[in-house]
């Protein structure tokens, strides 16, 4: 499967150029290029048999070929085809190119959707395709492939049906006995039913067995990982002492049910000689810092050190200064640890670290370069781990002796995802907010309401309040995007500067102007804020009471739910408003969804219903790939199933046999950064 697609019938040198653009790169990504929809030509009519509404294919020869330009900016190209028993006009849309390409007597074979206009029936750009002398058009289901600029689909169709022409076998990945259990097909006829359908029957069975495969391997590993990390003894703490009290019970408030539950069930892994693996996912403000710390204290009070790495600068400041707060008065020594500090600060943390006089170390991807060197670590906590790798966790865990680790997370993550992306790992819930927290308001309106929306902003922030105002940006329109973003800045510095403070951050901004003007916006010197979504994760402004999203559709919804959770952290109500214009039927859906629930796992629920798995917890920076068949929300039975399979089937060969038997396949799917954490 790793072969050269040069051992393909018809393939050279340039068609490799021009699949390499596709990601295909070998026969095994080849086969693994799945098409994105299937058309049942099975369907042929002839010209006059042809209604309104009908959905199909026809062949004709071409008798006419006309351009028409009716406005700037618009071409319509029409081709008329006759088969004897009636015409049909097929239209092309700004596609005058192409019009010295049919010529006429050529024979086209369409597929598509007949409409009867202006007297005559037509087909709006269907699929054409050019029939040469003795050729017949491809029948049957067929397979359309995701192009990108200068790829046919002849040209993806051919390569693959050559290679099946030329190869009747495969090797099988599942286990004999899986195979026979569920009654699989040779693993060569799946991928022969995915890519050349016989009937719509076999193919269903085809896509399931595979993505069941795709499934099966992704649990291996991840059993894998957890069993490689279960074996190893780590650090077993005591029962909690005086600390850990002493912080209790100077808490200016009560912890939720929520908490309690999820200090009880970290307390407990501390407190096992086996190392915690453990994910702690809260939704938007339901107190995980909390949870945190009263990790870390246990860790301190045992004589150990704790580090709490965060993706961003604003973030680790921020846990330092919350930690810092509720950690008052007690005899712990903490230290915060980024990539901006001087030099000579950097060192003093260093040795703090080292000769063990620092407890806690609070730091961004600083905390894993290679001159950080812990004394006795014995936790390590990433928050927003889905902003980080499994190797950049696996090389915080090396600074210690097998530590307990705690992930966190505010992406809420639907049960399926935390199966699939967190499989490794064991999962508390914080949903309870703290009492007192009023839900968010959340409209979703046009840009005809801008005026009303100035003059809403002008009275929250005489009331003392803090507006966001966040414009997308996006990198294949960044520069459009940017010009957009200023503009707005422009504008509302004028009506709000004078009296109020208006900044500007985006993401080509050198980080120490980012960062300045951010903490002006943190103290309240500036009570408007312009942005990109580099205000999305971790930005603590309880003052704040509105955030307005500018071009809200295009922006996914576990995003939003991420921007709204920037508001609402004081006492005063919050508002969230949505601004849309587009009349797409989906968008409406994704921002009806806003403006009827609070709840994060909904939201994530959605949000994955909508735009399907794919990297939308950023699957590649787990060392896991993209899914390519499997879709783990809608196959979340297929998902269950295959994991309770793999469990059993490593339990029966053992965990030494089972690791060799996956390691090539989990190489060829997960690539050498999974097989260096399983292995090395």
């Amino acid at each position: 499967m790793e072969e050269s697609l040069l051992t393909i019938k018809g393939i050279g040198p340039s068609r490799v150029k021009q699949l390499n653009k596709l990601g295909v790169t070998n026969i095994s990504s080849l086969l693994t290029y799945f098409p994105r929809a299937y058309e049942d030509r099975s369907a042929t009519f002839l010209i006059g048999a042809l209604k309104d509404g009908m959905v199909g294919a026809t062949t004709g020869q071409v008798m006419r070929v006309q351009e028409k330009k009716p406005r700037r900016g618009l071409s319509i190209l029409e081709i008329y085809i006759t088969d004897g028993t009636g015409s049909l006009k097929v239209v092309l849309f700004n596609q005058g190119y192409k019009k010295n390409f049919y010529k006429l007597g050529q024979r086209l074979h369409v597929y598509g959707k007949v409409e009867f206009s202006y007297g005559a029936l037509q087909m709006n750009t269907p699929h054409i395709e050019v029939l040469y002398e003795g050729q017949e058009p491809q029948g049957g289901i067929v397979p359309v492939y995701p192009l990108v600029e200068g790829i046919s689909q002849y040209t993806i169709r051919n390569a693959i049906a050559n290679w099946f022409s030329s190869h009747q076998e495969m090797e099988d990945i599942l286990p004999a006995h899986v195979v026979q259990e569920h009654s699989f097909m040779p693993r060569y006829e799946a991928f022969k039913e995915m890519h050349l359908p016989t009937t719509v029957e076999r193919h269903s069975l085809a896509r399931k067995q595979l993505a069941y495969e795709e499934l099966f391997v992704m649990q291996a590993g991840l059993l894998l990982l957890r069993s490689k990390e279960q074996a190893e003894l780590g650090v077993k703490m005591g029962p909690n002492g005086k600390l850990y009290e002493q912080f209790l019970s100077q808490l200016p408030f009560k912890l939720t049910g929520d908490q309690q539950r999820a200090v009880l069930e970290i307390t407990t892994d501390m407190e096992n000689e086996r190392p915690m693996r453990r994910l702690l996912q809260g939704d938007v403000g339901a107190g995980k810092t909390v949870v945190a710390a009263l990790s870390l204290i246990k860790a301190v009070e045992n004589g150990y050190q704790g580090a709490l790495m965060a993706p961003t600068e604003i973030l680790a400041q921020q846990h330092f200064e919350s930690l810092q707060g509720l950690m008052k008065g007690l005899d712990i020594n903490m230290a915060l640890l980024t990539g901006s500090m001087k030099a000579s600060e950097r060192t003093i943390v260093y040795e703090g670290l080292a000769d063990g006089s620092i407890d806690i170390v609070l730091g961004t991807h600083a905390l894993i370069q290679d001159k950080v060197h812990f004394k006795k670590l014995a936790l390590a906590i990433i928050d927003e781990q889905h902003r980080f790798g499994v190797e950049q966790r696996a090389t915080l865990q090396k600074k210690g002796q097998n530590p307990h680790v705690l992930v966190m997370t505010a992406t809420p993550i639907p049960r399926t995802m935390t199966l699939s992306i967190y499989g490794d790992l064991e999962v508390s819930l914080i949903k309870e907010l703290p009492p007192g927290r009023k839900p968010v308001l959340t409209y979703a309106v046009d840009s005809s309401y801008k005026e009303r929306l100035h003059v809403f902003f002008q009275k929250e922030m005489q009331a003392g309040h803090q507006v966001y105002v966040v414009c997308p940006l996006v990198e294949e329109s960044e520069k459009l995007d940017l010009v957009a973003a200023e503009a707005l800045y422009a504008e509302l510095y004028d009506l709000y500067n004078k009296e109020f403070g208006v900044g500007l951050v985006h993401g080509r901004m050198p980080a120490a102007d980012k960062e300045e003007i951010m903490n002006e916006f943190h103290c309240g010197r500036i009570k408007l804020l312009v942005s990109t979504t580099v205000i999305e994760v971790g930005v603590n402004v309880p003052n704040a009471t509105i955030m307005c999203v500018e071009g809200a559709e295009r922006f996914g919804l576990s995003q939003l739910h991420q921007l709204r959770g920037r508001v609402g952290r004081g006492e005063a109500q919050s508002y969230c408003v949505l601004i849309s214009d587009s009349k797409n039927e989906e968008t409406k859906t994704r921002l009806n969804v806003m403006t009827s629930t609070q709840d994060g796992f909904v939201i994530a629920e959605q949000d994955l219903l909508l735009r399907g798995s794919g990297q939308l917890f950023g699957l590649a920076q787990h060392g896991l790939p993209d899914l390519k068949l499997a879709n783990i929300l809608k196959d979340i039975d297929l998902l269950v199933l295959a994991r309770q399979d793999a469990k059993e089937w490593l339990a029966q060969t053992g965990l030494a046999a089972g690791a060799k038997y996956m390691k090539p396949h989990l190489l060829g799917r997960f690539g050498p950064s999974f097989e260096r954490i399983i292995y090395s």
